[in-house]
């Protein structure tokens, strides 16, 4: 079954569009991912030109970040101040980024910039990922303990000047940095359609040394502006939303979530469940015995 995409001027199968939006959202109903990431590239796979898959690809990303913002706030593991500075900097990065975005649809090149970008962002942060597992299972087979951080010790980033106490992270920190990781975000969000959750969260905890418990609802508050903010205006700018490929991935993603939550949450009772075992004595004790032959 075909239908047929305005904005994208070509005809899809409304299947493979729906499997797409449901496994990326499975992803993220399971792995706490916006999916911005991996929506892009596949729908660009699929022959949608980039110039819409990074407008409409990142609807997906407001949709599964509204949900987790919301839990986060409620726990009250969402730093509203450090949220809104981190969305000055994305906001305005943001339309740096459409700037830019325009710039290159005018010259013709959008399309090779975003699929190179794309390479060279997926290939760096699969390679670093892989340095990573290598060099844990090098210090698990050495039983090599995790270097620990030194006390008192300041990373340069603490010697910035404009500094503000966020009570809520109980930090006191410099805008600056802050401003400008949210600028970065907002510039990757406009020009490649993602989230940027996944970089944002570690350089909030490795970087800034903001404590883990608010990074995560952090970083979902900002995306949600951001991602929205982008949305709009390049459906205003570049008429480069369809607006019907967004609600049929925003549909299946809403339902493949839902299900990636509940296997989540199969995984780790299983889990549960074996380590319980390992642990308490079971109801009937038993051995065998090797009997000796007449």
């Amino acid at each position: 079954m075909t239908i047929y995409l305005p904005i994208a001027e070509l005809s899809v199968n409304i299947f493979i569009i729906l499997g797409m939006g449901a496994a990326v959202g499975f992803l993220s109903g399971m792995f706490g991912v916006g999916g911005g990431f991996l929506i892009t590239p596949l729908l660009i796979f699929y022959n949608i030109p980039p110039v819409v898959a990074v407008a409409t690809g990142a609807n997906q990303v407001v949709a599964s970040s509204i949900s987790g913002a919301i839990t986060h706030f409620r726990r009250g593991s969402l730093d509203v101040k450090l949220g809104t500075v981190l969305l000055v900097g994305g906001l305005t990065g943001a339309t740096v980024g459409i700037w830019i975005f325009s710039l290159l649809r005018a010259i013709g090149q959008l399309d090779l910039i975003i699929s190179l970008m794309y390479v060279v962002f997926l290939g760096t942060v699969g390679g670093l990922m892989l340095l990573e597992s290598i060099n844990a299972m090098r210090r698990a087979a050495r039983n090599e303990p995790p270097a620990p951080r030194k006390p008192g010790h300041q990373h340069w980033v603490h010697k910035l000047p404009l500094k503000v106490r966020f009570k809520k992270s109980k930090i006191y920190l410099s805008v600056i940095p802050i401003v400008a990781l949210g600028f970065a975000i907002g510039i990757l969000t406009s020009i490649m359609g993602v989230g940027g959750g996944f970089i944002m969260v570690p350089a909030m905890i490795y970087l800034l040394r903001i404590p883990t418990n608010v990074v995560v609802g952090t970083s979902l508050f900002q995306i949600i502006f951001v991602t929205a903010y982008t949305t709009i205006v390049q459906a205003a700018t570049n008429f480069s939303v369809d607006i019907v490929l967004a609600f049929i991935l925003m549909v299946a993603g809403v339902i493949g979530a839902q299900y990636g939550v509940r296997v989540g949450l199969l995984v780790l009772a299983v889990g549960l469940r074996l380590a319980i075992a390992l642990v308490v004595a079971p109801a009937d004790v038993y051995s065998v015995v090797m009997g000796a032959g007449n």
